[in-house]
């Protein structure tokens, strides 16, 4: 079977999660697990799409239109119009004094009407927007239209997509590609919630919602009224090998929110990263955030706790996730099941291959410091200020990449200086790759076609790339005419993972026992045409042993400690 997609034919790699696939209501779990509420209505499901105001068919929200689970599977021109269109009628004693419409993200430019009035617009594709609606709903049906255009504007953050997709870049979305819900909430009611733990006590602070607030936590109440400082007795850390979450509530007169925190701690100590006060090596993969069935999404919420839990089974506890920013249930997934997260921010700009693969890969990794336009400038900050944001309270959310490989990257040293002024709590990557000038938490290496060899630089020495090992497996290949990879294999996984043990022993190890600090093995799972992942694009194919892999991470583990004792 074969699916026309992006002007060709490709094979359908069913995922396993389909099988529990809900087109009526798919993705149904509560969106925001740090500020849940008894009041949710679910969105999601059989929406009109209609293009350039002639009706496509029915698309199931929220997955891309460009996805074969959308039940749509086509590609779009960037001069493209999609409408969305739908009713609902508000449940009874579901309406308190405000009613918010959430979208969890829609690409790349969107305007919301109720009833044929506007209710807000919203520019780019990742992240998460709120519309009080209250004023424009109407008894019984309401009609619900979003209007949407996405031209892939290179000012706006894009990622990996691209219209001529192939090798490295991936087939480009639109539309609503995330969770569309409602929820009731008072007249004054609690807007957002921040987290800053410790190892010994957490800070929560409170936006919005009445005067006084009362954080009930073990059963006991707390009055404050915009900001509390908890001490814990007999703490429990959070870590990848224990992630212990506390949970607390915060009544707000008649608003209620449910939520938890960790207590952890990231900080650089000379050429160490220390976890909770201790070294740490951080030992993970990157990760892309794509499926073979909804593009940007999984079939199910356990498409995400599957990639997760599988690459902790192998020995991992870390992911970088790569120039995308995922729903916020995955990072409530990683908080909960302890995978430390390395968070790309996402690169706008165009980029060039000459410019920023070539000359840095066979060349020379320095080059002059570009510029911006005010424009991008501004976008770049406005996006990178709400990545933060949405991602400041998750423990599991450790470090930040600013600039990958060049990839419209500026003025890196007074771009480090402002982002790290947003948030302080965290590590920061400038470079990531190449193109270094000064200002940097870490000192960042790509290595994929030389030698591995780790040198003192006054920080951190993090390889927040290596490996692209590819191994095709027969019938779980996206493209069956073309590999993407650093070093090829056969189709045996058996020679895959013996070779790739065999990097790790030859080049990570005694990396590690010489100071390395993280080491970020290109990738979780297959990607379109690139087949140098651990998983098959299509999640039914591991190509290691989980067991052999643990047995790796442990053997990393003894080589970092003998840096320690040294």
């Amino acid at each position: 079977m074969k699916t026309k997609h992006s002007g060709r034919f490709w094979p359908v790699l069913e995922t396993p999660f389909e099988k529990e696939f809900n087109r009526d209501q798919p993705f149904g779990t509560y969106p925001r697990q740090q500020m849940k509420r008894d009041s949710y209505l679910c969105l999601n499901g059989r929406w009109d799409l209609l293009l350039n105001g002639e009706p496509l068919g029915k698309v199931t929200v929220p997955y891309p239109p460009e996805s074969r689970l959308s039940g749509i599977g086509r590609s779009f021109k960037k001069t493209d119009i999609l409408t969305y269109r739908r009713s609902f009628t508000l449940p009874s004693g579901f309406r308190k004094e405000r009613v918010l419409l959430h979208f969890g993200a829609v690409d790349q430019y969107a305007e919301v009407f109720l009833n044929g009035q506007s209710a807000g617009k919203n520019a780019g594709g990742y992240l998460p927007f709120t519309l009080d609606i209250t004023d424009l709903l109407i008894p019984g049906q309401n009609r619900l239209e979003v209007e949407v255009t996405d031209p892939l504007d290179p000012d706006m953050p894009y990622g990996k997509q691209r219209v001529k997709r192939g090798g490295m870049w991936y087939t480009p979305i639109s539309g609503i590609w995330q969770t569309v819900w409602m929820e009731s909430v008072p007249q004054n009611y609690i807007e957002d919630i921040r987290i800053t733990p410790s190892l010994d006590r957490v800070k929560v602070e409170v936006t919005g919602g009445e005067g006084e607030k009362v954080l009930i936590f073990k059963q006991k109440g707390y009055r404050f009224t915009d900001s509390l400082e908890l001490k814990i007795e007999d703490p429990h850390l959070w870590s990848p090998e224990d992630p212990y979450l506390y949970r607390f509530t915060v009544v707000s007169g008649e608003d209620q929110i449910t939520s938890y925190f960790a207590l952890r701690t990231i900080e650089v100590q000379g050429e160490r990263l220390l976890l909770n006060g201790k070294p740490y090596f951080f030992h993970g993969l990157l990760d892309q955030g794509y499926f073979s069935d909804g593009i940007y999404l999984p079939a199910t919420e356990e498409g995400f706790e599957n990639d997760i839990l599988q690459m902790k089974a192998c020995g991992f506890n870390m992911l970088r996730k790569h120039i995308k920013l995922e729903p916020d249930l995955f990072y409530f997934y990683c908080d909960k099941y302890g995978m430390i997260v390395f968070q790309d921010l996402i690169n706008s700009g165009r980029y060039s291959f000459l410019r920023d693969t070539a000359i840095p890969t066979v060349l020379t990794k320095k080059w002059r410091t570009r510029r911006a336009s005010k424009r991008r400038e501004a976008e770049f900050y406005r996006h990178a200020e709400g990545i933060l944001r949405q991602l400041y309270s998750h423990p599991s959310v450790c470090y930040y990449t600013i600039f990958n490989e060049g990839w419209g990257q500026f003025e890196a040293d007074r771009v480090y200086q402002d982002i790290k002024a947003m948030d302080p709590t965290r590590i920061y990557d400038t470079t990531s790759g190449w193109f270094k000038e000064t200002a940097s938490d870490v000192e960042s290496e790509h290595i994929y076609f030389k030698p591995i060899r780790i040198k003192p630089a006054g920080r951190p020495v993090v390889l927040s790339e290596f490996g692209g090992y590819s191994c095709r497996v027969k019938d779980h290949t996206f493209n069956p005419k073309r590999n993407s990879g650093y070093h090829f294999f056969t189709e045996d996984p058996k020679e895959f993972e013996q070779e790739l043990i065999a990097l790790y022993d030859r080049e990570i190890l005694p990396a590690a026992e010489n100071g390395l600090c993280a080491a970020v093995l290109t990738q979780v799972s297959d990607v379109e045409d690139e087949t140098n992942g651990l998983l098959t694009y299509d999640r039914a194919v591991l190509k290691v042993d989980s067991g052999a892999m643990q047995e790796l991470a442990e053997r990393l583990k003894n080589s970092f400690q003998k840096s320690i004792d040294k």
